[in-house]
C-alpha cells in the first residue's frame, strides 16, 4: 500500500456486499470515537472500505474524518501478516476524538482476534 493518504483502486472494498460480507462475517472491535470490522482473506491484496455517517457532523466534517481514518488504514495495511479486509466505522465523537490512539488500539486487537 503506497504511504500516501490515498488508497490505490485494487486496495478499496467498494460494493456494498463486500462491506456487508465483512461486516456480518469480520471480527469487530470497538472504540469511542470508531469501530473496525476486520475478516482474514486466503489472497492479497489487503482492501479497506470506510463508513462515516451524517451523525459525525457536516459534509467537511466527514471527509476529514474520512481523510485521516484513510492515512492511519494505508499505513496499517502494509504492516498486516496476512491479507485482510477491512471496514471502519466512524461514530459521532470521531469528529473531535482521538482517532490515532483508538485505531492503532482496535487494529491490533482485531488482528489478535483474527490470528487467534
Amino acid at each position: 500500500v503506497t504511504p500516501a493518504a490515498v488508497l490505490p483502486a485494487p486496495h478499496r472494498l467498494r460494493a456494498s456486499d463486500e462491506f456487508r460480507s465483512v461486516v456480518r462475517s469480520g471480527v469487530r472491535v470497538g472504540r469511542p470515537t470508531l469501530v473496525v470490522h476486520a475478516l482474514a482473506k486466503q489472497s492479497p491484496p489487503s482492501r479497506a472500505g470506510f463508513v462515516v455517517s451524517k451523525a459525525v457532523g457536516n459534509a467537511v466534517t466527514r471527509n476529514r474524518v474520512k481523510r485521516r481514518l484513510r492515512h492511519l488504514v494505508s499505513d496499517a495495511l502494509g504492516s498486516a501478516p496476512q491479507p485482510v479486509d477491512v471496514v471502519v466505522r466512524a461514530l459521532p465523537p470521531a469528529a473531535s476524538g482521538p482517532l490515532v490512539e483508538d485505531f492503532t488500539g482496535a487494529w491490533r486487537t482485531a488482528l489478535g482476534k483474527l490470528a487467534a
